[in-house]
């Protein structure tokens, strides 16, 4: 798969776009002034692996309040996101931001005709980016498209979606600001493929997925797998978000096994396991269950392989880096394709422990920081 080639955007600490790596974010749901709260869920979202956080600026307060939150982030980047008033992420870019994300068609001014006066508060907004170097998000939304490009298309189908985020990094560019990542979500799934795409086909704009408002976990996540991995798997996506409704460190697990679904950004091992079927006479439930808590600690990008049976099992286990195939009550451990020797299957969790270990020890991952 090749990747599509973009820009490189500075956010932080790190870089998006280019062969960077795809970084995981997510954004809070506490009232951002409410420092209490917003501290404890990005301490619960850190320590789920979130590496962009972005937090709600809906008034002055909580504009002012983030110089604070920026404090307890260390050098992890933090997005403000800016709604209605444009005055909001100039107190935000004061506060020390990393990043700011603007929803074009919702800015006071800029819905309706693009008029003068929201191209000048955009100008402000990019000016103060400029001079603090950060970047910007230019975030179109289905649900907030500006008025004209509505009446013009009908309704925000992707065409109609794509020449908004045109326009506004147009404009972006036009004030001399190229630290640009654009979104273009929608919650309909199909459309917030083709919106992607076709952006891909236009601009070397990095760009930020995302199915929006996908809903609660489960049936969210398997929304926000379609959209967001059919993207990965056509080299499309600098950064991600899965919007789940709930726990925000759900958000962070469905989007690192999405990454390494994708066969794009692994930070852990992946258990292959078959589904298991009436040919099956080994625990295999079990053992797949009990390596996956032995190992939940190693952060080693590793494939380990646990098959149920002697059809698929050899062939399959031996394809991975660490591999186990059941038969009869006992199991054949691999190691890079090569049989190392038969286990009981009173022993098989132990003994796949300790080649994952050593395997992982050997990559230079250990248990992985």
């Amino acid at each position: 798969m090749q990747r599509h080639k973009t820009r490189e955007v500075r956010c932080g600490k790190l870089v998006i776009g280019g062969n960077n790596p795809i970084w995981v974010q997510s954004l809070t749901t506490t009232k951002t002034s409410d420092l209490d709260k917003t501290k404890a869920e990005i301490r619960s979202m850190l320590d789920a692996g979130c590496e962009i956080v972005r937090v709600a600026v809906f008034d002055q307060a909580d504009a002012q309040a983030l110089g604070a939150v920026k404090k307890v982030l260390g050098d992890v980047p933090l997005v403000s996101d800016i709604h209605f008033n444009y005055k909001f992420a100039l107190t935000a870019i004061e506060q020390g931001v990393d990043k700011v994300r603007l929803n074009p068609g919702n800015i006071s001014g800029l819905s309706g005709e693009f008029g003068s006066v929201g191209r000048e508060r955009v100008k402000l907004v990019a000016e103060a980016a400029k001079n603090k170097g950060i970047c910007m998000r230019v975030g179109v939304n289905s649900g907030s498209v500006e008025k004209d490009l509505l009446e013009k298309h009908g309704f925000p189908k992707p065409e109609c979606m794509v020449e908004s985020a045109h326009r506004h990094v147009g404009w972006l560019e036009e004030c001399g600001f190229r630290d640009i990542v654009v979104s273009i979500k929608s919650t309909n799934t199909q459309w917030m493929i083709e919106c992607y795409r076709r952006w891909a086909r236009e601009s070397d704009v990095p760009t930020h997925l995302g199915v929006t408002e996908a809903g609660l976990p489960g049936y969210g996540t398997i929304k926000s797998a379609i959209g967001i991995g059919s993207l990965l798997c056509d080299g499309i996506g600098d950064t991600i978000r899965v919007s789940l409704t709930g726990d925000k460190a759900l958000e962070m697990h469905a989007g690192f096994d999405i990454l390494m679904a994708a066969g794009v950004r692994s930070k852990k091992p992946e258990i292959v396991a078959c589904p298991s079927c009436g040919r099956a006479n080994v625990q295999h439930e079990t053992v797949v269950k009990g390596l996956q808590e032995r190992i939940k600690d190693l952060k080693t990008p590793l494939k380990v392989s646990i098959l149920a049976c002697a059809v698929n099992g050899p062939g399959e286990a031996a394809e991975a880096d660490i591999g186990a195939a059941g038969e009869g009550g006992q199991w054949l451990l691999f190691k890079k394709g090569v049989a190392l020797r038969r286990v009981k299957e009173t022993e098989i969790v132990d003994e796949l422990e300790k080649e994952v270990r050593a395997l992982a020890a050997e990559m230079g991952g250990g248990n992985g920081s």
